[in-house]
């Protein structure tokens, strides 16, 4: 009976070290909210302090932005259906959504620092104005963590490569997913306050 009762628990969750990391991970996310926070603040301040310099409706490009969104949206699915399979204990499928994952994230990558090499070219730097230095401190920052997201996870598949999917390398694939909803989470509240709002302002 307990056998059994074991076998429904996830894997992540099957030590009190995991349990205790995993809850550790979730304070740090509150800082990063925290973080986050302080740079939406930030620009709800100084987004419409343009100095002569372009403003939103100036530089946004919706289709760019239209693409970044989906793809990283797509990516939140595709590293749910990796923790899906993770639970099923189908490392083989656990890490092709992983990798897709990746393929998402650098894809939004690509595009943002082509739109960021597009604001440069039409003379939209972080010294024009006081809107576009907190414009690029906040979507930098995003930008980022994807970044350092990305990096994370191949390491993590290389973790599972060599040591198979274990207590502690489910531990660390549920953190991961973990970190990458939370950019997905900032990256719509992006796409809402800073684009939407920019362009109906």
């Amino acid at each position: 009976m307990s056998a059994n009762v074991h076998t429904t628990v996830p894997l992540e969750l099957q030590t009190e070290q995991n349990k205790m990391n995993i809850l550790g991970f979730w304070i740090f996310l509150g800082a990063e909210i925290v973080l986050f926070a302080t740079l939406f603040s930030v620009y709800g301040v100084l987004g419409h302090r343009y100095a002569g310099g372009p403003t939103q409706q100036d530089i946004f490009v919706v289709r760019d932005v239209l693409i970044q969104t989906f793809l990283l949206l797509a990516s939140s699915f595709t590293m749910g259906l990796s923790i899906y399979e993770m639970r099923r204990s189908n490392m083989k499928g656990m890490i092709i959504w992983f990798l897709l994952t990746l393929l998402l994230g650098a894809g939004f990558m690509f595009m943002e620092i082509r739109e960021f090499t597009h604001y440069v070219h039409e003379g939209a730097t972080w010294q024009t104005s006081a809107f576009l230095s907190s414009f690029f401190v906040l979507l930098g920052t995003h930008g980022l963590h994807v970044s350092i997201g990305i990096g994370w996870a191949l390491l993590l598949i290389v973790q599972l490569l060599k040591r198979g999917l274990t207590p502690i390398t489910a531990r660390k694939a549920f953190i991961f997913g973990l970190y990458w909803h939370f950019l997905d989470v900032v990256w719509i509240f992006i796409f809402t306050f800073v684009y939407l709002a920019g362009l109906v302002n």
